[in-house]
């Protein structure tokens, strides 16, 4: 139970009108110490404040065949201490088929971003029919909603045959694993549903003491009291991809984090980093940040420390999994941390709360979290050998998709370095253009595109006029929508291919063209690459009969490198809200041209 002087902490700064401050309280006790017991007070303390921080809202629904009411506060609570407010629905207890089916149910009047369908086993009925079941199910949420889908694999249930299950073809064992098997493959055939491995979850935290029989036969609860927190983790590694609140980003300290030891002490030899203990439990974080590193994460490191120490360790030891190639980009000074995190967001172009900072040293973490707020502190075990599982937990570095540009982003960033030497040495910006040899291909949404497009609509937030967020399932309706068009803007220069890295959507209604989304990667803002796409919209809304083209521009914390787009390209303010201003353009007077040194494929 938390103690009454953190509760009353947190009240004293929201009773002086201090949100974020309070915000940051509750977010710190939380990570501290999550628990169903201290779950209602974090919810109602942050409904309180919800007015006035800057939170991402969502809606979460579940349909269910069991009790889940317990564990929607402490999911609540969780969303909260990471910036999203949720508004959650509970479906009837075991009428997840009507609700699903009838389009006029409560589920569809909710309007969800996401429903989470959860079947027990025992719940399921005839397991011959059930794959199909599931088929008409997801087809009737398709058909009714373009929200996600997130689907419980079944549990393995105990075979009532005993070990003799395990010798049959048709035991019970192998047709719940048959079923499962099943579910992903039908995932796959539609946009925006994902399988959570329910049976998965239940195995990693102990199968044996995962169920409450009593809690089941009194309340329908069939999960143990320790381990609701469990099921609300789960929910929250699919709720960050889908509301875009992610990492970019890891910078890891070295000594004591990267390897046991400080190295400018106990020098390259001395220092822990081995397939032995104690020096496997840092191979293990190495090894889990390279798994990030090929989920597009890109590693960093922001170390106090003697630089040439610190680079023979990384270049030498023997133990090291990580290179210095492996970095997009090193701090390793004497300098602030919190500076140094600054600094690594400047060079790398992402916003400073797309870098989350692992470091052993709590007085650092502290630091970072009072003078870089903005910033995703990981807290982390005091035993060296939990970090690695606490990593692999954190839901801001987990993914739903896994793109080509995800799986390059490393070469990305080493052309960047290479781009920035160029730019260095010429004598302008038009000159460095140039040098660049840009080559664009403009092209309307595909089946092979449409999820890179989604993506970048999630997670995009610099160079992003709207910052609206759509599925792939929304994106691909819009696409097949009379006077909708969605653009995709690909990107190859003299260093790289850069990949799919610019997304619009455009609207036309009678003689108006309106820009709904208008985004750019970070990795090519400032290239004038924007330009080229806006003359496509352009050229593309004349052609269809437009006589104006006008887009809105929605502020938003991070996207100020936006805010005078439209100005620079000849649109002038038409309206302006408290939401933000649109800004019109006339057609039938102006053009705006590709610049010259891009070549449009």
């Amino acid at each position: 139970m938390p103690q009454p002087d953190i509760r009353n902490t947190i009240d004293t700064l929201i009773a002086a009108g201090d949100a974020p401050g309070a915000a940051r309280a509750l977010a710190q006790a939380w990570e501290a110490q999550a628990s169903a017991a201290f779950a209602g007070f974090v919810a109602s303390r942050f409904d309180r404040l919800r007015p006035h921080l800057p939170l991402v809202p969502y809606r979460w629904a579940v349909v269910r065949s069991f009790t889940v009411e317990p564990v929607l506060p402490i999911f609540k609570a969780n969303a909260y201490a990471h910036g999203i407010a949720l508004d959650l629905h509970a479906g009837e207890f075991n009428a997840y088929a009507q609700e699903i089916l009838d389009p006029e149910s409560s589920l569809y009047r909710f309007r969800p971003d996401a429903l989470v369908l959860a079947v027990q086993t025992r719940d399921a009925g005839d397991v011959s029919t059930l794959l199909g079941r599931f088929a008409d199910w997801i087809a009737a949420f398709r058909r009714h909603s373009s929200a996600a889908l997130i689907v419980h694999s079944l549990e393995v249930p105990a075979p009532g045959s005993g070990i003799l299950d395990a010798q049959r073809e048709d035991g019970e064992t192998e047709a719940v694993r048959a079923i499962n098997r099943g579910l992903v493959s039908m995932a796959r055939q539609h946009h925006g549903v994902y399988i959570l491995d329910y049976d998965a979850l239940v195995a990693r935290h102990g199968r044996a003491g995962w169920a409450d029989e009593r809690k089941w036969l009194t309340v329908r609860l069939p999960i143990a009291s320790a381990h609701l927190t469990h099921l609300a983790a789960e929910w929250m590694r699919f709720l960050h991809p889908l509301t875009g609140k992610l990492a970019k980003c890891i910078a890891v300290d070295l000594d004591n984090t990267l390897w046991g030891g400080v190295v400018g002490e106990d020098g390259m030899t001395g220092i822990k980093l081995s397939q032995e203990f104690p020096g496997a439990a840092f191979q293990a974080v190495q090894r889990a940040l390279l798994d990030f590193a090929k989920r597009g994460i890109l590693l960093a490191v922001a170390s106090k420390n003697n630089l040439a120490d610190a680079m023979e360790a990384l270049t030498s030891h023997p133990g090291m999994l990580l290179k210095p190639r492996d970095f997009a980009a090193m701090r390793i000074n004497w300098n602030d941390k919190a500076q140094s995190l600054r600094e690594i967001a400047a060079e790398l172009n992402i916003g400073l709360d797309s870098i989350a900072f692992v470091d052993d040293n709590p007085v650092e973490r502290r630091h970072v979290r009072e003078n870089a707020p903005d910033a995703i502190v990981i807290e982390l075990p005091q035993d060296p050998m939990g970090i690695a599982q606490c990593l692999r937990d954190c839901p801001w570095f987990e993914r739903l998709t896994l793109s080509d540009e995800d799986r390059k982003r490393g070469e990305y960033y080493a052309a960047q370095r290479e781009r920035a030497e160029l730019q260095s040495s010429v004598a302008s910006k038009e000159d460095f253009y140039r040098s660049l040899e840009q080559v664009v291909e403009i092209a309307r949404v595909t089946p092979a595109t449409l999820e890179r497009v989604a993506q970048l609509t999630q997670k995009t937030n610099q160079f992003n006029l709207t910052t609206r967020r759509y599925t792939g399932q929304q994106i691909s309706e819009m696409a097949a929508c009379p006077g909708w068009r969605v653009w995709s803007l690909r990107v190859t220069d003299r260093y790289a291919d850069n990949g799919l890295v610019g997304v619009a959507i455009t609207h036309l209604d009678g003689g108006v063209c309106e820009i709904d989304t208008f985004l750019m990667s970070c990795r090519v803002i400032g290239r004038t690459v924007e330009t080229a796409l806006l003359a496509r919209i352009a050229d593309d809304a004349r052609s269809s009969g437009a006589g104006r083209l006008q887009g809105w521009f929605l502020p938003t914390k991070k996207n100020t490198p936006a805010q005078d787009f439209y100005r620079e390209h000849g649109f002038s303010e038409a309206e302006r809200t408290a939401e933000g201003t649109l800004f019109a353009f006339d057609l039938s007077q102006d053009t705006i041209p590709t610049p010259e040194w891009i070549r449009v494929a």
